[in-house]
């Protein structure tokens, strides 16, 4: 009878021990919830939030909201068993609240240089209990990383401006943006005199002269178009704007550092190369 106890005992330990794979997952992070994707794991999110704009599929999961301001009764509402948050998801307070209510919560590295989204690939599929895959999808971005730079390009001028309200506010250094344009060899005007995001000026942004400007799908619709967005005072007399070296970029490929970054590189030295 002890024999048949404590195996028992062993067995339920054992469990325990093994945790059931998540079915039911929330994404809080628009890289987080790629990442998700290019693992092969996207048929278990059930919802993410409104950063999370790649691939489609994802713009037709139900949302919680953004990312850094996540309400708990909306996440909670899902019912998930897990949820992979980027570090900088929050509030702290509603995070908290929500594992208070025995959900999982895992949250991964997000900041702004590429060894971060190398981790954060390796945390993710190791949450989801994918952890080959996800030493390979790591490999697969390094090595179209490495080609990407490996295409020769223009070092100019540049800045990202981002324009959801009608201020254009441009990209300093500590910016997954800033981070994208020293990877694709281009040097950010905007690195050594301001740290994040910050409104620009008209006369800020002429003198220091861009030679390629930047922007993000959403900022362009949300400028009127691209006529609109050439005209804004803060942008028509630069360089950039004269010269029609404008790059549009999908939003998250360009604020995202996330797993397309090697497309992200090759798309700026190619706009690179295309200037004059």
């Amino acid at each position: 009878m002890k024999k048949i106890a404590l195996f028992a005992i062993f067995s339920a330990f054992m469990h325990a021990a093994v945790a059931e794979p998540a079915n039911k997952i929330v994404s809080l992070g628009g890289s987080v919830t790629e990442i998700v994707y290019d693992l092969g794991m996207g048929d278990k999110l059930i919802a993410n939030d409104i950063s999370s704009l790649y691939p489609e599929e994802a713009t037709k999961l139900p949302r919680v909201g953004y990312y850094r301001a996540i309400s708990v009764e909306g996440v909670a509402s899902m019912k998930p068993d897990l949820i992979l948050a980027s570090e900088n998801a929050g509030p702290k307070k509603a995070l908290d609240n929500l594992e208070q209510l025995g959900i999982d919560i895992t949250r991964v590295s997000d900041q702004p240089n590429i060894d971060s989204l190398y981790e954060r690939v390796g945390q993710v599929a190791q949450a989801l209990s994918v952890e080959e895959k996800g030493r390979e999808l790591v490999e697969k971005i390094r090595q179209q990383v490495s080609q990407a730079q490996a295409i020769k390009g223009k070092n100019l001028k540049t800045v990202l401006v981002v324009n959801r309200t009608g201020n254009i506010q441009a990209a300093g250094r500590d910016t997954a943006a800033s981070a994208l344009i020293k990877l694709a060899g281009l040097n950010n005007i905007l690195e050594e005199s301001q740290k994040g995001y910050k409104p620009v000026s008209a006369e800020a942004l002429l003198n220091l002269g861009p030679e390629l400007i930047i922007v993000t799908e959403g900022s362009l619709q949300a400028s009127g178009g691209m006529e609109k967005f050439i005209s804004h005072p803060a942008i028509a007399a630069t360089p950039a704007a004269m010269k029609n070296q404008i790059v549009v970029m999908d939003d998250l490929l360009a604020l995202g550092l996330g797993p397309r970054i090697g497309q992200a590189i090759e798309q700026l030295k190619s706009a690179s190369n295309a200037a004059h």
